[in-house]
């Protein structure tokens, strides 16, 4: 290395630059004018989540090495200790140029050698450990009383003498699991996974691994599980290290990556995620350069070739590959169960407290999870439940800022509680989590009053609707079936999906949160992918169903199947499945989970039964008959209640009008108008009504041909100021409009 001019930047890894980054405002801090490599190792002490930090937290928890102790013994050196200035500057990320010592120059040099020795493309900061333990140093003497040598640093990953490979940057951290889990350098291990694992590996052929499962279920943990055990001499016969490449180093060149790779891990285990990124050929990988020696290394058994790949990629890309199918063994890697995604983020909490300044209640953590699976379900455990967390976190630090507090919570607060969670957990998906309070209950209660207001002429529909939405509310239902599954029977344009959008409003806040599938659309066999989606490697797979896609990305949902009866046979199967298990498997295997889901099939079967005002035994018993013969038993006997409406009189045809008029009047207040309805002109517009046996849907488009069309005309002719009153009467020949001045005088619409 030449000792004049700029360090190149090039020369080293990212964690390595970020702690020479704080060696330099640590230089500052301590008015020096030289870096010198003591700075360089209290930057390495203080630094979390490096290659160099997994070594150290290694010594904490099996040498019982004093952290603290060891810290300010390098700060009073970093005090007291001067060194010459060399010919070599580094360029912080400020753009300062910071001057090397001499001493500091040949750290940095040593620890180029290490890393060149170890096949390595840049300097990390376990090359540099190294470098700051050897003898004859001045950073040596400090670490050495504390049992920290060149030799026992590689005791630590495993290794035999100093002179032996030594897995470089990602790789080191893996090994020592120190990335993984901020609290002690240990994992979470998943013991039946990691048998399984142990036992491929212990074969005498065919040793390479493919992890397969859902992004987030934990494939590159296990991985790690296993490089802690080959760290600590306990892996299967025969591998001694561990080794991960780089990812900046596959970026800048990634056939010289797996090749230096696949040179360090001689006699261990290279460890690759996300293998589809190897395989399919130029137009497809993003690494088709090294494919060759990938497939190349899995025609032998050394190294051995640990590596992960989504259900989605390895079906896709994979599991047609020749070389995969014939040397390598998958190995599935499934969703962690509540109580292990509990223990997995204990042993996250101390990193989630570090970096949010909390302290984070166990109540939280088993809540996180519990929520995280019942409405994040479209993401696995744990990542679901770690992204509550951090979202929960970030929320109480919101908190803190007066400005931006949440109302009853304390502006100095230092913990992350359950509460939280709940609160956090309503805002990410949009639903109601938390427990009823007192408002949620008295508005629970009068959610039939409520659906009374919006839907006129149905009250026994409206009564056992709500009795069945009461009880799920509370959480008096089995956990995995769905909040509520209805058959609504009835005549046309009597409410069915009317009072199915309002349900949906009352309960999720909007009335987007209903989905409404026609099932006439639905009649053949081939139609179910539509519902399921298409396999894996079939046209539009990756665009999922229409009903299992939305349901496992918003459980929180109201689904209306309308006019179910004219759907295939299978599709009744699904439903079977839907309203008994509460959930559903799609093309490409994934689970959606209706168990927040409220289903509501709509069938015109019995309806001329039902066309009249008030629904009897004798009607309601024809009406069943007609029923039991098309949907089969099975079917019937899973619904929670079949509710049937009855046809809307003349007096509930009025109030329908009127609602329909109200919402009419907000439609033109949005537009700057004010609308007002004479008693002649309601009137006149319900006597249009030719057809009343098809309910309140003549009535719309009365409204539509008799209002919206001579307003829309008006509107386009004239520029009518904002706040502009509009009187609606009836005479003779039909409705008339007249605009009201200020004093109260009308006037004919002018075109």
């Amino acid at each position: 290395m030449t000792l004049a001019g700029t360090l190149n930047p090039d020369l080293l890894a990212g964690d390595f630059a970020a702690a020479l980054n704080d060696a330099a405002s640590l230089q500052q801090e301590y008015r020096q004018s030289v870096l010198m490599p003591e700075h360089v190792l209290l930057a390495l002490l203080r630094r979390r989540e490096t290659a160099a930090d997994a070594i150290l937290m290694e010594f904490v928890r099996r040498r019982g090495v004093d952290a603290g102790q060891l810290e300010r013994e390098v700060h009073l050196a970093c005090a007291s200790r001067r060194d010459a200035g060399g010919r070599l500057h580094f360029v912080s990320n400020m753009g300062r140029n910071v001057m090397l010592s001499r001493q500091c120059i040949i750290l940095i040099d040593e620890a180029l050698g290490i890393a060149r020795k170890r096949h390595a493309q840049r300097i990390d900061t376990d090359h540099v450990l190294l470098a700051l333990a050897r003898k004859g140093t001045g950073t040596g003497s400090l670490l050495q009383p504390h049992g920290i040598t060149a030799r026992t640093v590689n005791d630590v990953l495993g290794r035999a003498s100093p002179s032996g490979p030594v897995p470089a940057g990602e790789a080191a951290a893996a090994a020592v699991s120190g990335r993984q889990s901020p609290d002690t350098g240990a994992i979470y291990e998943r013991e039946d996974l990691l048998r399984s694992l142990l036992t491929i590996l212990n074969q005498a052929v065919n040793r390479h691994v493919v992890l397969t499962g859902l992004p987030g279920a934990g494939k590159r943990t296990l991985a790690a599980s296993l490089g802690q055990l080959i760290a600590r001499g306990e892996g299967p016969g025969g591998i001694g290290k561990y080794v991960r490449v780089a990812e900046d180093d596959l970026l800048d060149d990634d056939v010289k990556a797996i090749r230096e790779g696949l040179a360090r891990a001689r006699g261990g285990v290279l460890f690759l995620p996300h293998l589809q990124r190897f395989f399919g050929g130029p137009g497809k990988a993003q690494f088709a350069g090294s494919c060759a020696l990938i497939q190349k290394t899995l025609r032998g058994n050394d190294p051995v070739i640990v590596a992960t790949a989504d259900d989605d990629a390895w079906n896709a890309r994979l599991a047609g590959e020749m070389t995969i199918n014939e040397y390598c063994q998958v190995l599935r890697v499934p969703e962690p169960s509540v109580n292990e995604t509990v223990e997995i983020l204990r042993q996250k909490r101390r990193g989630l407290e570090e970096d949010y300044r909390l302290q984070v209640s166990d109540d939280a953590l088993k809540l996180a999870v519990s929520l995280a699976r019942r409405y994040m379900a479209a993401t696995p455990l744990p990542r679901s439940a770690e992204r509550l967390l951090h979202r929960s976190a970030a929320m109480v630090n919101v908190s803190r800022q007066s400005r931006l507090s949440q109302p009853a919570q304390p502006a100095d607060r230092a913990s992350l509680e359950a509460d939280d969670v709940l609160r956090c957990a309503g805002e990410m998906t949009g639903v109601p989590v938390n427990q009823p309070g007192d408002d949620e209950r008295q508005r629970y209660a009068g959610l039939t009053d409520y659906l009374k207001t919006r839907l006129k002429g149905q009250d026994q529909a409206v009564q056992a609707v709500s009795r069945a939405i009461r009880t799920a509310r509370v959480g008096l239902k089995e956990p995995q079936r769905p909040a509520g599954s209805f058959l609504f029977l009835g005549p046309t344009g009597v409410g069915k999906t009317h009072l199915a959008r309002t349900l949906a409003e009352f309960m999720f806040g909007t009335e987007s949160a209903m989905l409404a599938l026609d099932m006439s659309e639905f009649k053949d066999e081939s139609s179910l992918n539509r519902l399921l989606g298409s396999p894996s490697g079939y046209v539009d797979s990756e665009a999922g169903g229409q009903l299992t896609e939305r349901v496992r990305r918003q459980p929180w949902l109201l689904v209306l199947l309308d006019e179910v009866e004219k759907a295939h046979p299978r599709i009744m199967d699904l439903l079977l499945q839907v309203m008994d298990e509460g959930r559903l498997t799609d093309g490409r295997g994934r689970s959606a989970s209706f168990s927040e889901t409220v289903l509501i099939l709509t069938s015109n079967l019995g309806s001329s039964m039902l066309a009249t005002p008030v629904v009897t035994e004798e009607v309601r018993d024809a009406a069943m008959e007609q029923v039991r013969s098309w949907f089969r038993p099975e079917l019937l006997n899973r619904l929670d209640d079949i509710i049937m409406f009855n046809a809307l009189s003349a007096e509930n045809l009025r109030d329908i009008l009127d609602l329909l008029l109200v919402r009419e009047c907000e439609l033109a207040a949005s537009r700057g108008l004010k609308l007002a309805f004479s008693e002649n002109a309601v009137q006149w517009l319900q006597q249009q009504n030719r057809e009343p046996q098809y309910g309140a849907r003549p009535l719309q488009r009365i409204i539509r041909r008799h209002v919206r069309v001579p307003l829309a005309d008006y509107l386009l002719r004239a520029d009518s100021p904002r706040g502009s009153s509009i009187d609606i009467d009836a005479d003779g020949s039909g409705l008339t409009f007249a605009t009201i001045a200020a004093d109260g005088q009308k006037a004919p619409l002018q075109g």
